[in-house]
């Protein structure tokens, strides 16, 4: 019989282990009955993944069924501020605010291995949250009018848009860093797909009323992802018990890194269709829609990678919280030849049949090549993420900021010299720039290793909830 949504306090270092599986896995009953005696579980499949793994394929499949609507609603060339919203909005939201979510639940989940409260955790927490939203909605405030003008075609409903989607997503990741910390996986894959779903089905209804105000899909860009928050929070999934007082120094030891690093590997991951919404003519704005729509395509291994994380990590953070080195870097091995041969399978499938998919979902609009190359950034930015997660796992944290920085100043620098193709330049830049990434992480991982660096719980936990890719 399945345990309920929250799980029984761990006993053993096994089942401490199963706590931290980030937001991926949840033991049933008869499960953590057997590892209490020591006995490896009969399913390899903890029950918790397929809660994480359900939202995000509703999260990933969201965003086609999203664009789909909104441009037969509202065109390719009135698409366009949607298009810079949405990509924007995923470069600052998980950018500001995905470490706060790594953070607070690798805090909580230590917590409630001790058996200890951790509500002083959320009260540390959330008030760095607001104060982070605060500074940052000032800054987007004081550059709205040019936002507004230069980015959004002069819907000035689409800049705030954008201000009310970052102040949205602070609760949204807040609320998923305690739904993994308290090991409340059936809560966090609600978060992860209400979102979603409450966007396309709100798309949809604008779509069949005739609604072709471009501002009312702004607005549901911003306010979708609050509704899974306040089910969760209606049903008491977001309490906490009390606890002694967190200091700052349990909270925000890598802070500063995951921070670095989420901004700029979020950058990177949104920087094509930004960077083509920038460099284009102010005639050239279905070419900005028609763009984006191949990244979108082009992302379809990186939903995959998400969904083979939810099924294969639990293992490696069971491995990472005994300390086994061995086999954890046995497993990453196993796990970087799925990844592999995921994105190899993407950009052969892009090069072989993008064209005509792109035309069946999207009416078409990109070359053989742009489709390739894209979907070719993509399979490498992938490789590197997941290499960049198992750095991070060994307490690399700094090496992983510095090699997202590093690679977006790569992307600007082969964007700005690049060809004259408006195109090209940019699919250019999005590979140099993963490739960088790549080597970087790469040489990183290989020197922790032979410097005998061991994971742990709390460095696996950071890890492996380390996903910038959110839209």
């Amino acid at each position: 019989m399945a345990c309920p949504d929250e799980v029984a306090p761990p006993f053993d270092t096994p089942c401490i282990a199963s706590v931290v599986t980030l937001t991926m896995s949840r033991h049933d009953d008869a499960a953590m009955s057997q590892t209490d005696q020591g006995v490896e579980p009969r399913h390899s499949l903890p029950e918790g993944t397929t809660a994480v793994g359900v939202g995000l394929v509703i999260a990933g499949l969201s965003s086609y069924l999203f664009f789909k609507v909104g441009q037969e609603a509202l065109g390719k060339d009135d698409f366009k501020p949607i298009v810079a919203l949405w990509f924007a909005t995923f470069v600052v939201a998980p950018g500001f605010f995905l470490p706060l979510e790594q953070e607070m639940g690798r805090a909580l989940a230590h917590r409630r291995a001790l058996g200890i409260g951790g509500r002083p955790i959320v009260a540390r927490v959330v008030p760095l949250g607001v104060a982070i939203a605060t500074v940052v909605v000032a800054v987007m405030a004081g550059f709205s009018a040019i936002a507004t003008r230069e980015f959004f075609e002069g819907y000035a409903l689409v800049t705030a848009s954008l201000i009310i989607a970052f102040m949205a997503y602070a609760p949204a990741h807040l609320a998923r860093g305690i739904c993994s910390g308290q090991a409340r996986f059936s809560s966090y894959g609600i978060v992860m797909g209400a979102d979603g779903f409450v966007r396309v089905v709100g798309a949809v209804i604008l779509w069949q009323l005739g609604v072709e105000n471009v501002g009312a899909y702004a607005l549901l860009v911003a306010l979708s992802p609050l509704t899974g928050v306040a089910y969760v929070a209606a049903r008491g999934r977001l309490s906490t018990d009390d606890g002694p007082e967190a200091p700052w120094s349990e909270v925000t030891p890598n802070l500063g890194w995951l921070l670095l690093g989420s901004l700029m590997g979020a950058g990177l991951v949104n920087a094509g269709p930004i960077a083509v919404d920038i460099l284009a003519r102010s005639d050239e704005a279905e070419r900005v829609t028609r763009f984006g729509n191949g990244v979108l395509l082009a992302r379809i291994p990186l939903f995959l990678f998400q969904a083979v994380q939810a099924a294969l990590l639990p293992r490696l953070a069971r491995l990472a919280a005994q300390q086994d080195l061995q086999e954890f870097r046995n497993g990453f091995r196993r796990l970087l030849l799925v990844v592999i041969g995921v994105g190899a399978i993407g950009t052969v499938g892009s090069f072989l049949v993008g064209p005509p998919l792109l035309d069946v979902v999207y009416d078409g609009g990109l070359d053989r090549r742009t489709l390739t190359l894209l979907a070719l950034g993509s399979s490498i930015y992938m490789v590197a993420l997941a290499t960049a997660q198992a750095v991070i796992a060994l307490h690399g944290h700094a090496m992983v900021g510095v090699g997202w920085l590093v690679s977006m100043g790569v992307f600007v620098v082969t964007t700005a010299i690049g060809a004259d193709d408006l195109y090209l330049r940019v699919e250019i830049g999005l590979v140099a720039s993963s490739v960088c990434g790549l080597v970087i992480f790469a040489i990183s991982l290989r020197r922790r290793l032979a410097e005998g660096f061991t994971p742990d719980a709390s460095s696996a936990l950071e890890a492996f909830t380390d996903r910038p890719l959110e839209g």
